[in-house]
């Protein structure tokens, strides 16, 4: 055996070891478990995506395409197939997407042979990122994802970005129709399309804001309706979920995947950002809305319901966890995608009614410290009665 077959055959075992192996419990605080291992890291992309595999061309075997990251990924339950529509961040720092299958959600998530070729609409993007999937109540299921472009009305500032959000829409996951990019009075992030229908029209949940990094006046989610998603418009957007100073959310928040349908509500994952000596928290917190108006808030827990713990610290973008998948299963199994500060992506697990009992039984944020001591009373006078 050649060198070249020797190093061929090393990089396949580690390859399939990775692949094959089983994730496991690794603590749980009664809401959700975590599991010890990322369900996707760079290393988990195929080999014939990092390596000239042709000893004429690439005779020492080195890396030729090199993939950095795996991290904010899509999710959906797909002809009983769990599908992750992933980020992965070459080393060049630009994004695209690609499917990754798991028979159980936990583990053993394998990448398809090819990522997702993306059809560019207008002008072409210098980044994509982020896509939410949605199985929506019209048949199709679509991915609407950020789409970065340089400002071009700052030519000399190399760092002035514009953000919208670009749609695609596809019923096999293999061939996607691209349509218009989302208009808007201002730019978009994080904007995420309701599974159903709403007055016969499409609902959009939405983050406006005045820069590509800054929220600015922008206060919240949002939330909007179009009449279709075929040149869908942002025109009357109206703020469902507020920043508020002093919260885990004070500099920005943002709707992470499309909500569950619950018999109480709608349950909704997102995310809020405050600032610190470190630079920007991420963290995740659920809240409710009602099932005949999912714009209408009907229950939001005081504080986070998941933050970084151990290894999620570290990364590209440290003290950082964002979500904007995951699957709530037949059995009531609710599987939650996360990724850990920009570089890995995480699997968490629990049921539609602890989620539910969570949100409906947890205290809201009273907003000062006196509130956070009475809350705290009431529940000891409770326990010692």
């Amino acid at each position: 055996m050649t060198a070249f077959e020797e190093r061929l055959a090393s990089l396949r075992k580690e390859h399939e070891a990775l692949l094959d192996r089983d994730n496991v419990p690794a603590g749980t605080n009664g809401v959700y478990q975590r599991y010890r291992y990322p369900v996707l890291t760079a290393d988990h992309a195929p080999l014939t995506w990092r390596y000239d595999l042709h000893p004429d061309s690439n005779p020492y075997l080195l890396e030729r395409f090199g993939i950095h990251a795996v991290f904010n990924s899509g999710a959906i339950l797909w002809q009983g197939r769990y599908l992750l529509v992933a980020r992965v961040e070459a080393a060049d720092r630009k994004s695209f997407f690609a499917v990754a299958e798991s028979p159980n959600g936990i583990d053993h998530f394998r990448f398809w042979d090819r990522p997702v070729t993306l059809p560019e609409w207008g002008e072409p993007a210098t980044n994509v990122y982020d896509m939410r999937l949605v199985a929506h109540q019209d048949g199709w299921v679509y991915g609407i994802f950020c789409v970065e472009r340089k400002d071009a009305t700052a030519p000399e500032d190399l760092s002035a970005a514009v953000a919208c959000a670009g749609v695609v829409r596809t019923k096999d996951f293999l061939h996607w129709e691209r349509l218009p990019d989302i208009q808007a009075q201002c730019q978009q992030r994080n904007v995420v399309l309701h599974p159903e229908f709403v007055g016969g029209k499409y609902a959009l949940y939405t983050r406006p804001q005045d820069g590509f990094i800054d929220t600015g006046k922008g206060g919240g989610i949002g939330w909007a309706l179009t009449d279709t998603m075929d040149g869908a418009v942002i025109r009357d957007e109206r703020i469902i979920n507020e920043r508020k100073y002093h919260t885990i959310k004070e500099l920005k928040n943002g709707e992470g995947p499309a909500p569950i349908k619950t018999p109480q509500g709608w349950l909704h994952l997102a995310h809020g950002v405050r600032g610190c000596a470190s630079g920007l928290r991420y963290v995740l917190y659920l809240y409710m809305t009602a099932l005949d108006d999912p714009a209408r808030m009907i229950a939001e827990p005081a504080g986070f319901f998941m933050a970084p713990e151990g290894d999620e610290f570290l990364g590209d973008v440290s003290n950082v966890l964002f979500s904007n998948g995951w699957i709530a299963a037949p059995d009531g199994t609710v599987y939650i995608y996360y990724a850990s500060s920009d570089y890995r992506l995480h699997v968490a697990t629990s049921t539609v009614d602890r989620l539910v009992d969570y949100c409906l039984h947890t205290t809201p944020d009273g907003l000062r410290t006196g509130d956070t001591v009475r809350r705290l009373n009431e529940l000891i006078d409770r326990n010692l009665q």
